[in-house]
């Protein structure tokens, strides 16, 4: 199968085959994986008890979260796929270059960004093991292989200088996000546009447990962020939102 361009409706029609790619890679009947994606959020929220240490966020994305993550992406991903799919209305208008997709779970958007005429690679970074070999699957799949390389972390893409950066549904998660931020801006081009967006709430009855929201964390982050960036324009109505380094 050939994904030579980014055909937004076929992401609204299928994911780009995401349930296809899941069954395969996980090795589960259709039926299964609708089951599976039926309670994908709920499996891995009701996971967290004794098992998420706010100290530890690395480790428990890396090695105790397992494929639980790709059924909650999965699940995000289709149930809200008119918010995606401006996503990636948005990397059309804005992506080129090198390409950085950091934490790209089932890597929607690693995909999209590698069918895109201006795009040369896409680096593909996210911690949990079992996501990178799904994306690699998916990449293959798709016959993008060539055009998305895989690494844990952001040291592993080397020295390369990024001109394009997406980091979506990822900082809420880290705890010190302004780090990480400082980190994207030393590997962004003088041109460079980073895609982000984030939601530092761990919900009003507790729904987003991993999620990170103390007051101090999220004033160091936007000081961080608006000495390091400035925003432009876009006209589309979501979260995410365009950023030029400074």
């Amino acid at each position: 199968m050939q994904f030579n361009d980014v055909d937004v409706s076929e992401f609204l029609r299928t994911g780009f085959h995401l349930k296809a790619h899941l069954a395969r890679y996980l090795q589960l009947t259709a039926e299964e994986v609708e089951s599976r994606l039926t309670s994908g959020a709920v499996d891995l929220a009701t996971f967290h008890p004794g098992s998420f240490d706010p100290k530890d966020a690395t480790g428990f994305y890396e090695e105790k979260v397992g494929a639980r993550h790709l059924f909650d992406l999965a699940s995000w991903h289709l149930g809200s796929s008119d918010y995606i799919a401006d996503t990636l209305r948005l990397q059309q208008q804005f992506a080129r270059g090198q390409v950085l997709d950091f934490g790209g779970g089932i890597g929607t958007h690693a995909l999209a960004s590698a069918a895109l005429p201006d795009v040369d690679h896409v680096w593909f970074v996210d911690l949990n093991p079992i996501n990178r070999n799904f994306v690699t699957q998916r990449a293959d799949a798709l016959g993008l292989g060539d055009s998305i390389s895989v690494y844990r972390d952001l040291e592993s893409t080397g020295q390369v200088e990024f001109d394009t950066l997406i980091c979506l549904d990822v900082l809420e998660h880290l705890a010190d996000p302004s780090a990480q931020l400082t980190s994207f801006h030393k590997r962004m081009s003088e041109k460079a546009i980073a895609l982000m967006n984030w939601y530092f709430f761990k919900g009003y009855q507790g729904e987003y447990p991993f999620h990170f929201d103390d007051p101090d964390l999220v004033e160091n982050f936007f000081r961080t962020l608006q000495s390091n960036f400035i925003e432009v324009f876009h006209p589309f109505l979501i979260t995410t939102r365009a950023y030029r380094p400074i």
